[in-house]
């Protein structure tokens, strides 16, 4: 990993996605969206229909989407399973090194997640290291809108006194190149998530596509 401070710093702010981007939630994620169908629907739903809107509208909007009668019942088993998977959680491979490199070098870090605040709480109960680095957290609660609309990107800025012309978000799906572009700040795409395609991440056209750590300070 790159050390140092005479590298190019592009973006002042880096705002961050959780999932897929910070923490390796991925399997956890699906397993909960199948836990809930079969339970409460009696249904097989193809994994990549359960994961085609994860990182966008917030877990209402996607259960809304499944199945309208059932919103409330999908809710509550969800959220149930995915809770208990918790203590099992893990950031994603060496991206404690990489926040703690672009801390060093003074940005300002944020994370904008589609998730609840309470969940989002509870992956930083679990991971109590990577809450160090952000001095902001934007949740699903925060804003009526959500990704890819960019509210939720802008009202992180306005949290740090930050501007958009010296920001970029990192994520890994193709809602969240959406709202970066959206609120008019760079947008990087990760890999690693595994929830989204390369190939669909490929064509929101982020102004960057990485598969490691390295190549996202590269790129930062």
């Amino acid at each position: 990993m790159t050390r140092g401070y005479d590298r190019l710093v592009r973006y002042g702010t880096v705002l961050f996605d959780l999932d897929g981007t910070l923490v390796d939630s991925g399997a956890m994620i699906l397993a909960s969206f199948q836990h809930a169908t079969r339970t409460v629907l009696s249904r097989e739903i193809p994994e990549h229909e359960l994961l085609s809107a994860v990182g966008g509208p917030g877990l209402r909007e996607q259960m809304e989407a499944i199945d309208p009668a059932r919103v409330e019942e999908l809710i509550e088993v969800y959220s149930a399973h995915n809770a208990g998977l918790h203590d099992e959680l893990q950031p994603c491979v060496g991206i404690l090194d990489a926040l703690a490199q672009l801390s060093a070098e003074g940005r300002r870090l944020a994370v904008v997640t589609a998730k609840r605040r309470t969940t989002l709480a509870l992956a930083f109960e679990v991971l109590p290291e990577l809450r160090r680095f952000f001095d902001v957290t934007v949740g699903a609660e925060d804003t009526t809108r959500h990704k890819p609309n960019p509210d939720p990107l802008l009202l992180a800025l306005e949290r740090l006194g930050a501007s958009a012309d010296d920001a970029v978000y990192v994520g890994d799906s193709p809602f969240d190149i959406q709202a970066a572009k959206a609120a008019q700040v760079g947008s990087v795409a990760v890999t690693w998530g595994r929830i989204h395609s390369r190939e669909r991440l490929e064509r929101e056209q982020p102004d960057a596509v990485v598969d490691t750590v390295e190549e996202l300070l590269g790129a930062l």
